[in-house]
This record gives structure tokens, C-alpha cells and sequence, in this order.
């Protein structure tokens, strides 16, 4: 295990896992602008959890979906994959945090603690994959009602909480990539025996069952 790529990795997991809980909350994800009413609204916005208007002045009123049921299916499976991003980001924050091999947690237990980063490893790339799910499919969403010239609605463009998605995404993957490439010699280190551990070897003909008989008998007796 390399220490220095372990704290790389634990460092790009940990921004990757920041940087989703702010692509969570980030109120941007779909935004439409009309500039050429000054009086009525002239920006819409929406996220996972409610859609915003805001006029010329510079005041937003938002408005929280008012029902689960009623979201279309790409909005509460993003919701889902986003929530389970979160949560495999914190175990393995937990896990890089204990199994790389700078921690005191479990000793000198190398092997141990190289399959328990491993493991970390493997949650950041689910994080990561998570994350590009859902905020790739919420685009292709939007990219495809804004270039259908059929559809009725607001055709809206691609907000920053997309592009703050697609960046944790790409370090949880690195990172996780990182951690468990870096870890897995370490599941398979071998400790060899000190050379005076090491049984006796011993050369030249067996002696005869006699010569061992007599030699049994006089250190017996002596």
C-alpha cells in the first residue's frame, strides 16, 4: 500500500462527497430565462425539490413539489440516486479513514486494512456512479424537451448543479479508483519466516535403525 496515494484518494473522495451535497441542494439544475419582459417574471428555476421563480428586481419565490407521486419518474429516481450517493460517499469516508495505512486503527494488520480501504474504494466508485447517473439522465431530459419543437412547455437549459454533479462524479470515481488500486497488494502481502524460524535441513544418508537404537539408549542413560 502506498500511503501518499491512499491520502490522495481519501482527499478526492471527501471533495467528491462535499461537492454532492452541494449538487443536492444547489437550486440551479434547470433554469429558463425570458429577458424580454421586464415586468413579469424573467427567470424559472428548478432542482429536485422545488421550482423558483425570480423577476427583474432581483425576488425569488420558490414553491416545494407538492407531492412525491405527482413528480415525473426521472425526478424521483435522480432524488433516489442522489440520496444513495450520499450514503455510500459516508461509509466510505468511513472505511478510507480506517483502512488506509497511515491510520492506528487495527495496528500493523496491513492485510486487514488494505481490504477495508479496498472496500471504500469500491463504495467511492458506486458514489461516483450514482451521481453520473442521476445527473445525466435529469440532462437528458431537459435537452430533449428543449429540442423537440413539438413540446408545449418551457424548454429549460442545462443548470450548475449539473456541471457540480458531472466534477464529484469524476473525483469520487478517481478517488475510489486510486484507493483501491493502491490497496490491493496490500490483501496480499506475505510475512517469510526469519531464516533461524525456518526448520533444519539436513544432508547426507538416513542412519540405520540400529545406530539410532544405540544412540537413543546411551543418551537415555547417561
Amino acid at each position: 500500500m502506498d500511503p501518499v496515494v491512499e491520502v490522495v484518494a481519501l482527499f478526492l473522495g471527501f471533495i467528491g462527497w462535499i461537492m454532492v451535497g452541494v449538487a443536492l441542494a444547489h437550486p440551479y439544475w434547470k433554469v429558463a430565462s425570458d429577458d424580454g419582459n421586464v415586468i413579469t417574471t424573467s427567470t424559472i428555476y428548478e432542482n429536485l425539490w422545488m421550482s423558483c421563480a425570480s423577476d427583474s428586481t432581483g425576488v425569488s419565490d420558490c414553491r416545494e413539489f407538492p407531492s412525491l407521486l405527482a413528480l415525473n419518474g426521472y425526478i424521483q429516481a435522480s432524488r433516489a440516486l442522489m440520496i444513495a450517493s450520499m450514503v455510500l460517499g459516508t461509509f466510505g469516508l468511513v472505511g478510507s479513514l480506517v483502512g488506509i495505512k497511515c491510520s492506528r486503527s487495527w495496528g500493523e494488520n496491513y492485510v486487514l486494512k488494505g481490504r477495508i480501504a479496498g472496500t471504500a474504494g469500491v463504495l467511492f466508485i458506486l458514489q461516483g456512479l450514482c451521481t453520473m447517473v442521476s445527473v445525466s439522465w435529469y440532462a437528458f431530459n431537459i435537452t430533449q424537451d428543449f429540442f423537440d419543437p413539438f413540446y408545449p412547455g418551457t424548454k429549460y437549459e442545462i443548470g450548475e448543479g449539473l456541471y457540480i454533479g458531472w466534477c464529484s462524479s469524476v473525483l469520487a470515481i478517481a478517488g475510489g479508483v486510486c484507493l483501491s488500486c493502491s490497496c490491493k497488494a496490500g490483501t496480499k502481502e506475505k510475512y517469510p519466516l526469519r531464516y533461524h524460524d525456518r526448520g533444519i535441513v539436513y544432508s547426507g544418508a538416513a542412519p540405520s535403525r540400529s545406530a539410532a537404537a544405540s544412540t537413543y539408549e546411551r543418551n537415555a542413560y547417561v
